[in-house]
């Protein structure tokens, strides 16, 4: 999938911001999170679930992706970060199913087996390593199943060696670049471990907003509302944005505000994704 060299991101399309994680073994749960208000409920089958509750795991949803309820046109979406290519296949054709997350992925080439084995499915695969940085573009854009990229930062830490949160803003600022080139959303900030220091939360999506991430994936309830609030553009970029698409529907092409500045077209599709994620407040 080559790189747009125009702007092709929809400018009226509000994008989710809040991202669950739930462990696929407590059934319970996911049930709960669903009625959180998050965004997107990610389950997951990988790192949350013991080695020997993979096949209950799986199980259980497979059982919640075939209920009719989670495959209502108005249902939360529900994403799977997979295990392995069994979770994948007993999984894939099911009603309920919105997305897979792909764990670990370094190379173009497993998102193409993904593709072949789960064709129809989106997917999210999520680099995790020094490897898949360097890979990153040819994974953003190696399959048009492929509707966005992540980061797993806490297994790239420990691949990198990092000890500072700062250690990890060129890998962020690489797969950014990377979804930007290949026309995919903006990606999506990794989770945020202490559930409890709602105000470094904060700090950290404030970060991850800077360096052109939109969104933040949570593993408890209580971190949606920081994230949301966190992602969410303030009263005077709102503002801002007003005035230049109020402008822009008067002149057309490069703008003069009334303060001197210059827009052009790219500032003005700036300006209305702006407006669409304000209208979600």
């Amino acid at each position: 999938m080559p790189p747009l060299p125009e702007d092709s991101r929809p400018d009226t399309v509000r994008p989710p911001l809040t991202w669950l994680y739930v462990p696929g073994d407590r059934p319970e749960v996911v049930a709960k999170a669903l009625g959180s208000g998050a965004d997107v409920v990610i389950v997951d089958l990988e790192d949350a679930v013991a080695p020997g509750r993979k096949e209950y795991a799986r199980a259980a949803t497979a059982e919640l992706l075939g209920d009719p309820v989670t495959a209502a046109p108005d249902a939360v979406p529900v994403h799977v970060r997979v295990h392995g290519e069994d979770d994948v296949l007993a999984l894939a054709e099911l009603p309920g199913l919105a997305a897979f997350r792909l764990p670990k992925i370094t190379h173009a080439v497993s998102v193409h087996h993904v593709a072949a084995v789960a064709p129809g499915v989106p997917l999210y695969p999520l680099l995790e390593s020094a490897l898949a940085i360097e890979h990153a573009y040819s994974i953003a854009s190696a399959h048009h199943a492929v509707h966005g990229i992540a980061l797993g930062e806490a297994d790239l830490r420990a691949d990198l060696g990092v000890r500072e949160d700062a250690g990890l803003d060129f890998s962020r600022g690489r797969v950014v670049v990377a979804a930007r080139a290949a026309a995919l959303p903006p990606p999506v900030q990794s989770v945020f471990p202490d559930v409890r220091d709602l105000d470094g939360l904060w700090t950290s999506c404030a970060r991850g907003r800077a360096l052109g991430m939109l969104g933040r994936a949570a593993i408890h309830p209580r971190q949606l509302e920081v994230i949301e609030r966190a992602y969410l553009p303030t009263a005077r970029e709102v503002e801002e944005a007003e005035r230049i698409v109020a402008a822009s529907a008067v002149e057309e092409g490069a703008l003069a505000l009334p303060d001197g500045r210059f827009v052009d077209a790219a500032v003005v599709a700036s300006a209305r994704r702006t407006l669409a994620l304000a209208g979600r407040a």
